[in-house]
């Protein structure tokens, strides 16, 4: 068998973003030559929710987003995954991150499986207070998802430690005790982790130098590029 990988074209942004992560499962499981049920077992989410999310904005006027969290895979353990807040959001880009999430733990054997979440808005046109209100209420909608034994959210695009604090603090209330578990990437005063801030940017550096000797395609630069705007972002909120 010809075990020779060759990495799929981009997949431009009309296109879907699951299908992209198939590309490349479909051909690792080709590599491993993986049993087809556990292969059929692995492509498939073990539970995607999507809830809707009516805030009071603060000119008066109610308005609907919609939220999103998939379990790609619990095998492991709780899953594990960020939250991004953005306006091109979708259930397709949510199950591909939460998939990735599950590879990534799974081959570095952290004992936790692969989640992601999203809520469909655009942070740059709202305030704090109805940031707020969002996430506690995404939050009060996936109380029977969301737990430090279940699924554990995490930072991702537009979302930031004071968005965990929210989720926290939401989560704890409705549990009638403070559970600091149910999120990483929290700020240090209530329980978060010295350097998870800096964690990506760290990855993305040294992924960087050792970029030649992984043997891609991409220049340091490119991955710099690609990457760090993406937290740029996210951390100019």
């Amino acid at each position: 068998m010809n075990t020779e990988y060759k990495e799929p074209g981009p997949v431009l942004d009309h296109e879907n973003p699951f299908e992209s992560m198939m590309q490349r499962f479909d051909k690792a499981a080709e590599i491993l030559g993986m049993e087809d049920g556990v292969y059929q077992y692995l492509k498939t989410p073990v539970k995607q929710v999507t809830v809707s999310i009516p805030i009071q904005m603060d000119n008066g006027k109610v308005e609907i987003f919609e939220g999103h969290r998939v379990i790609h895979n619990d095998i492991l353990g709780p899953s594990k995954g960020g939250i991004r807040y953005a306006p091109d959001v979708n259930i397709d880009e949510v199950k591909a991150l939460a998939a990735w999430m599950t590879w990534k733990c799974a081959l570095l054997n952290v004992p936790f499986g692969g989640a992601k979440g999203g809520v469909k808005c655009d942070p740059s046109k709202l305030t704090n207070v109805e940031l707020e209100k969002i996430t506690r209420r995404y939050t009060a909608n996936m109380m029977e998802v969301f737990g430090d034994d279940k699924d554990i959210p995490a930072p991702d695009m537009n979302t930031n430690e004071q968005t965990m604090a929210w989720i926290m603090d939401t989560y704890s209330m409705h549990m009638r005790k403070t559970v600091s578990g149910v999120v990483t990437g929290k700020p240090l005063l209530i329980g978060g982790s010295i350097g998870r801030r800096e964690a990506t940017g760290r990855g993305v550096m040294i992924a960087s130098k050792d970029v030649k000797l992984l043997g891609s395609v991409m220049s340091p630069a490119d991955i710099i590029t690609k990457e760090g705007s993406t937290f740029k972002k996210r951390w100019n909120m």
